[in-house]
């Protein structure tokens, strides 16, 4: 593995441990030349997702802007970012499990399931940017129907 601080090619494992519920192996590594720690995961990955955009438009699965997207959402709401990883993961075993091709709808429908479990002012916030809400009905709608739990 590659030191993020030096780019020196080696560096050893410190220690090993499961994390995300035993989807991840947390390494802590030291580098070879610098002496620099730094940490690193490796997930299991099923495939090369391909991300297909309303417009048709194709682009690699990208788990860092799901995640990035999904934190946004839950800013401030006391939702910690294991629980936030392991939702990501969750819905990226999913994806996975549909084939190479998913489209965007389909990651936007699977993030609004899980948030609406999770939170529903995060599963509000997203919905608001997934959907394009430009009313003030647009937000009374959606939080109308969480109230009634439909």
């Amino acid at each position: 593995m590659r030191c993020p601080f030096c780019a020196h090619e080696d560096s050893q494992v410190k220690d090993s441990r499961p994390s995300e519920d035993g989807a991840a192996i947390r390494r802590r590594r030291q580098c070879e030349s610098c002496g620099a720690r730094f940490t690193t995961f490796e997930r299991v990955h099923l495939r090369d997702l391909v991300v297909v955009k309303k417009s048709g438009e194709r682009e690699p699965f990208d788990r860092d802007k799901l995640s990035r997207s999904i934190s946004i959402a839950c800013r401030k709401r006391g939702v910690d970012g294991d629980r936030i990883d392991r939702l990501v993961s969750s819905i990226q075993r999913q994806l996975e499990t549909r084939g190479d091709d998913v489209s965007a709808i389909a990651i936007g429908e699977a993030v609004m399931d899980a948030l609406k479990a999770i939170d529903h002012v995060a599963y509000i916030r997203f919905a608001s940017v997934y959907k394009d809400f430009s009313e003030p009905g647009d937000f009374a709608d959606i939080a109308g129907a969480v109230g009634d739990g439909s």
